[in-house]
């Protein structure tokens, strides 16, 4: 579904991604993890067409994209949910929902934001209220909805559970499990919560200052001796950083 070769990602004087290789098949849930400024959402960023690349390609669905856009690379069939929700504040929480899928006909749309609403009813309920007047953890349910509502082959989920309570993280576990079982759609997902996608995820990549640590099954991962060394021990030896582990 996704490879990404060799991909490199500058700022300036600032390498945030060195030479990073990952593929994703179809259906597969592939959950990044690492210390803050690892990478995790260059990244992603780079995957969706927000990030413009110094060296390498990514290839979505046998094609190369590496030099289509990111209104492009959402028409080829990618689904974003950004950091930070990022809503239409003044817009209704319906229309939020269905810009994600103003490229389809009205009718796919309805069914779109009926199946929506079955998983999320609070969609429903506020439907004619503007975004911003949502509760952070409400506004982060209307940008994965608005996401999901083209029904993409690969969804970028940036920390999607940021802000939700636990019902709430619940709902989006369950949404998860969901499209990835009924749907089959390929996910990249960024999350500080492991307890909640130990379960969800097929594999967990670990970067590290850019560069690829470590790759493979969760159990496998969390068991690599460099990434207790570059994580689990620094943290004991009272590491400052930040890790999403």
């Amino acid at each position: 579904m996704l490879a990404v070769e060799n991909l490199e990602v500058r700022y300036g004087g600032i390498t945030a991604l060195r030479g990073i290789s990952v593929e994703v098949a179809e259906g597969e849930t592939v959950l990044l993890v690492g210390a803050n400024g690892a990478g995790k959402s260059s990244l992603i960023n780079a995957v969706i067409g927000l990030a413009a690349t110094s060296r390498g390609r990514v290839r979505f669905a046998g094609e190369d994209i590496s030099a289509l856009p990111c209104d492009g690379r959402a028409r080829a069939g990618m689904g974003y949910s950004p950091e930070g929700r990022r809503v239409f504040a003044t817009m209704t929480v319906k229309d939020n929902v269905l810009s994600g899928a103003c490229g389809r006909g009205a009718s796919a749309q309805r069914e779109a934001w009926e199946w929506l609403c079955g998983i999320f009813p609070i969609l429903g309920e506020r439907a004619s209220q503007p975004a911003g007047q949502l509760s952070g953890g409400q506004q982060q349910i209307v940008a994965l909805a608005r996401a999901m509502s083209s029904f993409p082959k690969l969804l970028l989920l940036d920390e999607p559970s940021a802000g939700l309570n636990r019902d709430e993280r619940e709902d989006l576990a369950r949404f998860i499990l969901r499209i990835k079982h009924q749907l089959g759609i390929a996910m990249i997902w960024i999350e500080h919560d492991m307890q909640m996608v130990a379960d969800l995820a097929d594999r967990i990549c670990v970067l590290d200052y850019g560069r690829m640590l470590a790759e493979g099954a969760p159990d496998e991962v969390l068991k690599h001796p460099e990434v207790i060394r570059a994580y689990l021990g620094s943290a004991d030896e009272g590491d400052d950083r930040e890790v999403s582990l």
